[in-house]
């Protein structure tokens, strides 16, 4: 696994939404929630679509991998950290479900799950994003973003110290 040194220094691919694209098919929300879940549970996906103007037009709406962590700062039991492809994950074995990650959310993206107890938000699906893939109409992009200083310092010493305890 790479350090996250060198993570900060490699190039980052992140979700562009482009929502004049979205016909708000829902495919994204069906295909997350089947990675996420094994099952076509929308209400279980952590991409969600959001209808305007009467159902008129739609724009998808999920993590952005922000470079501020506020859900990161907000754990209180460090349960969230920086993946290799740059997605911030939440580590089950670690989460105790208190929420203050998802009130932190300013984007409204961090999600509490009833039935495991447990917060989730985008994974990026380990860099091969599911709802980009079954995206009709290229409404969702997976793209290489520019990374300087994308992490933030917060972000870097609270992924380097756990992955210092997982040694």
């Amino acid at each position: 696994m790479p350090d996250l040194a060198e993570i900060m220094r490699s190039p980052m691919k992140t979700l562009r939404i482009i929502p004049n694209r979205c016909t708000g098919c829902m495919r994204c929300e069906l295909a997350c929630s089947y990675v996420q879940t094994g099952t076509f549970q929308p209400a279980r996906s952590v991409i969600r679509v959001s209808p305007f103007e009467g159902h008129t037009s739609y724009a998808p709406y999920t993590c952005a991998q922000c470079s501020e962590g506020w859900c990161m700062t907000a754990c209180p039991v460090e349960a969230i950290t920086i993946s290799p492809v740059g997605a911030k994950v939440v580590l089950d074995d670690q989460c105790v479900g208190c929420k203050l990650c998802t009130i932190a959310c300013p984007y409204g993206t961090m999600f509490y799950q009833p039935e495991t107890q447990k917060a989730s938000k985008c994974t990026l699906c380990d860099g091969t994003p599911a709802c980009a893939i079954a995206c009709p109409t290229a409404a969702i992009e997976y793209v290489e973003v520019e990374t300087a200083d994308w992490l933030g310092r917060f972000a870097a010493e609270r992924s380097a110290d756990h992955r210092a305890r997982q040694l």
